[in-house]
C-alpha cells in the first residue's frame, strides 16, 4: 500500500513552519521564505524550477529523496492559493504557473466544489471536500502503488499526524528563529501517536530529521537518538522528536 510522506518540510529552530501575517505578497509569512535556504541551492530544487546547476551534498540528497517515487500529492488549500471562502471564480489555478512542479494527481482539501483542474505537465488538481481520509483514499487510488506526499501547510500535517496516518516525516530545522507564526509540533504528543525519531543529519544550512510511525506503540523503544552527530543541536532535537 501506498505510504503517506511528509518529506522536506521546513521548521524553524523554535517550531514553526511558517511566519506570521501570511499574504499575497508574503505566502510564507513575514520571515517564512528564510526556512527553505536548504533547499533553494540544490540541484533537485534548481532543475524544478527548469534551471541548471545547483549544489550536492547532505541537503540535496534530502531534496532528491523528497521528490523519489511519489505518485500523489495531498495539500491543504492555503498551499494551493491564497483564496478563503466559496471560489469566486476559476481564475486562480495555483502558485506556480502553467507548469507546476508536482507532474502527479494532487488533491487539494477545501470546503467548497470545484472542477479538477489539469495543467502542464501532468498536474490535475482534485479539490477534495470529504476530508482527510477521504483525500488519502483517492491519493491512494491515483498512486500506482507509488508514495504519497503531504506537502502541507502546516495545519493540514497536524491533522494528519493526530489521524495517525503519516508514515514518515522528515524535517529540516533551519537555524533561525520566528518568533511566531504556526507552530507545527505544538501540543502534539509524537511518542503517544507513535513516532520516534529514527535519525538525524546536519548539514551546513539545516539539521534533517526522520521521525517514522513505528507500530504497536507498547513495543516502541527507549526515548533517545539512534544515530546522529552528537552535537548539542541534534541531541536536543532529537530527543524532542523521539
Amino acid at each position: 500500500m501506498a505510504r503517506l510522506l511528509v518529506h522536506g518540510f521546513s521548521i524553524s529552530l523554535d517550531g514553526y513552519g511558517a511566519g506570521p501575517n501570511q499574504s499575497l505578497e508574503s505566502p510564507l509569512g513575514v520571515g517564512g521564505e528564510s526556512l527553505h535556504d536548504w533547499l533553494v541551492s540544490t540541484r533537485t530544487f534548481k532543475r524544478m524550477q527548469g534551471g541548471e546547476g545547483g549544489n550536492t551534498g547532505i541537503d540535496e540528497d534530502f531534496a532528491a529523496r523528497s521528490m523519489a517515487g511519489i505518485g500523489a500529492w495531498i495539500l491543504g488549500r492555503n498551499m494551493f492559493g491564497p483564496i478563503r471562502g466559496p471560489w469566486p471564480d476559476g481564475s486562480w489555478r495555483g502558485w506556480w504557473g502553467k507548469n507546476p512542479p508536482y507532474h502527479a494527481p494532487v488533491f487539494v482539501l477545501a470546503h467548497h466544489k470545484r472542477p479538477p483542474l489539469e495543467m502542464e505537465g501532468g498536474t490535475v488538481f482534485h479539490f477534495v471536500t470529504e476530508g482527510i481520509h477521504a483525500a488519502l483514499e483517492s491519493a491512494r487510488a491515483a498512486a500506482g502503488g507509488q508514495d504519497i506526499r503531504l506537502l502541507g501547510g502546516v495545519a493540514t500535517i497536524r491533522q494528519f499526524l493526530q489521524a495517525r496516518l503519516v508514515e514518515e516525516m522528515h524535517l529540516a530545522v533551519s537555524p533561525i528563529l520566528l518568533g511566531s507564526g504556526e507552530h507545527l509540533l505544538a501540543g502534539l504528543d509524537l511518542p503517544t501517536l507513535g513516532y520516534r525519531c529514527m535519525e538525524f543529519v546536519p548539514s551546513v544550512k539545516a539539521v534533517h530529521y526522520i521521525m517514522a510511525r513505528i507500530k504497536p506503540v507498547s513495543a516502541l523503544p527507549p526515548r533517545g537518538v539512534t544515530r546522529g552527530s552528537g552535537n548539542l543541536l541534534g541531541t536536543y532535537f532529537a530527543d524532542f522528536c523521539a
